[in-house]
């Protein structure tokens, strides 16, 4: 049933989540490793999603015929989340989040090139607008580009190439399944680099880890919640929230500022994501 309320009331939880482990990355990454956090991040969600499992039938919800594409999916995602934390680390949070926001222009690309889908003029605007904001936030030409700012065009890159390969796997498997083989594979792939990087997290950092774990897990319920309750084009534009959002907590926790040109970035790179949506939304008769 169509609710609007209802799914502005999960997309509400959706940003919550986001913006709380943005914080969350940037305080355990303060004190342990990437590598380290990203591992218990999988182990401590696995443990949270088995409740999840349980009431979708147990074992068989989560069967799979198609191991190799879960390898190939969570590779990438591994890749685009470590480049995600990383940056973090480097750049303010309203940089990494409008930076992130370029991954529905790059999985338009992709799409294209993978999925063999076509390019109208909406698809093509998004595109121009998405890389012009980009360039106007790491300004290649004005000195130095920010080696954060990079990493964080990486992670939108990774996160695109993810989406595109969880688009083919929910035609055969649950959204479940795909949780689970990513929390297993994720654990499997980062065991060795975390166990060398390994230091015993302070009560402290232990709670921030939790969090990250609960809010990277349940992040995912509220966002497919909301679809349930209405379109794609009523509830990504609510995701646009997330950039102002970062700017604001980045303001109160850690004193950053934003510019104009940051701004200004955002502001084309949002505009970009409505046109794409604009051109996804099919014409009425």
């Amino acid at each position: 049933m169509t609710s609007t309320f209802k799914a502005a009331v999960w997309m509400a939880g959706w940003l919550a989540c986001m913006v709380i482990m943005a914080v969350a990355g940037r305080e355990t990454t303060r004190e342990l490793h990437v590598f380290q956090v990203m591992e218990l991040r999988s182990l401590i969600g696995l443990l949270m999603l088995v409740p999840v499992i349980v009431a979708n039938g147990g074992l068989n919800a989560v069967r799979t015929k198609h191991p190799w594409r879960h390898i190939g999916r969570n590779v990438a995602h591994y890749g685009a989340q470590f480049s995600w934390l990383m940056a973090l680390t480097l750049i303010p949070l309203a940089q990494v989040i409008s930076i992130e926001f370029t991954m529905p222009i790059w999985t338009a690309m992709l799409a294209v090139i993978v999925l063999a889908e076509r390019m109208g003029l909406w698809k093509n605007l998004a595109v121009v607008l998405g890389l012009v904001g980009v360039a106007i936030i790491v300004r290649p030409f004005g000195g130095p580009i920010n080696v954060g700012q990079l990493i964080a065009l990486a992670a939108a890159l990774g996160f695109a190439i993810s989406v595109i390969m969880v688009k083919a796997l929910t035609r055969t498997d649950k959204v479940v399944a795909i949780l689970f083989w990513m929390m297993v594979i994720q654990s499997v792939m980062g065991f060795v680099p975390a166990l060398y990087e390994w230091r015993t997290p302070s009560l402290y950092v232990g709670a921030w880890l939790l969090v990250i774990a609960f809010c990277g897990t349940y992040s995912h319920f509220c966002m497919t919640h909301a679809l349930t309750y209405a379109d794609a084009t009523v509830v990504v534009p609510m995701d646009f929230l997330r950039v102002p959002l970062a700017a604001l907590t980045g303001w109160l926790v850690y004193a950053e500022r934003v510019d104009m040109l940051t701004v200004a970035g955002a502001a084309l790179i949002l505009t970009g994501n409505l046109l794409n949506l604009k051109g996804a939304t099919p014409a009425k008769r």
